[in-house]
């Protein structure tokens, strides 16, 4: 076989390649954090179940994307919008995780921190931040359905891994899971 008729089909093989690759390593980091992250409760605020052009969503309004100043520890804390940040979080009496710090650097200390990124500063009570955990896609027709759910006895199971990255687990309506997310 002469290299010159090889050469596109080498050529073609390492394109299907770099595209198999672009598709299976996002599924594979979303698939460790599944795997290997710490489950955390959070509560949430459901706010709009509709996108005409995706179908139906949840847009999740996690309780841990605003952080009130006075629960920040380092007082001094300088924060600029786009500031990447780690929100410790650990559980109340009733199993659900709130925030209870902001920190600049990922902690080292054991404690479960979710990264995410300065979204907003609201002067000088309150910080918002986003995870990244906005979002739930659900089945045609469930989004209103879910969106008219009392939100208080809402909360979304997420995966944290040690180095911050969270994916969600679970969508949870008092006590019974509504959707559960798979890594793929």
């Amino acid at each position: 076989m002469n290299t010159g008729m090889r050469a596109p089909w080498l050529r073609w093989g390492l394109v299907a390649l770099a595209q198999i690759a672009l598709i299976a390593v996002p599924l594979a980091d979303r698939w460790s954090v599944h795997l290997s992250g710490t489950e955390v409760t959070l509560a949430l605020r459901p706010v709009d179940p509709r996108d005409l052009l995706r179908g139906d969503y949840v847009i999740l309004n996690p309780e841990i994307g605003r952080i009130a100043r006075a629960d920040i520890t380092d007082t001094e804390l300088d924060l600029s919008v786009g500031d990447a940040v780690w929100t410790v979080v650990a559980p109340d009496d009733d199993g659900i995780w709130r925030a209870r710090d902001l920190l600049r650097v990922r902690p080292e200390d054991g404690r479960v921190a979710i990264a995410g990124r300065v979204e907003r500063l609201r002067g000088l009570l309150d910080v918002d931040v986003t995870h990244g955990l906005d979002a739930f896609f659900v089945p045609e027709g469930e989004g209103l359905a879910i969106e008219n759910l009392p939100r208080d006895e809402l909360t979304l199971i997420v995966a944290v891994a040690q180095d911050g990255r969270s994916a969600p687990l679970r969508l949870v309506h008092d006590g019974q899971v509504l959707l559960r997310d798979t890594a793929f």
